[in-house]
């Protein structure tokens, strides 16, 4: 069973930084997609950033320049470095990850495996 848990949220100002953990566990999968979704008050879920088993790279163009996506294959853990933040950046980061089928503008697309999520608020 994969287990997915966020870290590292909190509140910064405008143009401040933050750095999301997703350390995973139970993951078997060769070919996958980890990525970052967010959801802020009033709107739905959307992709932010992912990254495949081959390390190729997917961001969505309102973060795309700002964020970066990473990770450890040897800790089998996901981050997010989140620069020159912004308030629309405020909402919930949730770590997904599944098998992949395919990745773009942000999104790991049919990934059923889910974190509980993280708060991020930027004022």
């Amino acid at each position: 069973q994969v287990q997915l848990v966020e870290s590292g949220g909190g509140s910064v100002q405008a143009g401040g930084s933050l750095r999301l953990t997703c350390a995973a566990s139970g993951f078997t999968y060769s070919q996958y997609c980890m990525g970052w979704f967010r959801q802020a008050p009033g709107q739905g879920r959307e992709g932010v950033a992912g990254i495949d088993s081959d390390g190729r790279t997917t961001y969505s163009p309102s973060v795309n320049g700002r964020f970066t996506i990473t990770r450890d294959i040897q800790k089998n853990i996901l981050y997010l470095q989140m620069d020159s933040l912004k308030p629309e950046d405020t909402g919930i980061y949730q770590c997904a990850a599944d098998v992949n089928l395919g990745m773009r503008d942000g999104y790991c697309y049919g990934v059923e495996n889910w974190g509980q999520g993280t708060q991020v608020t930027v004022s």
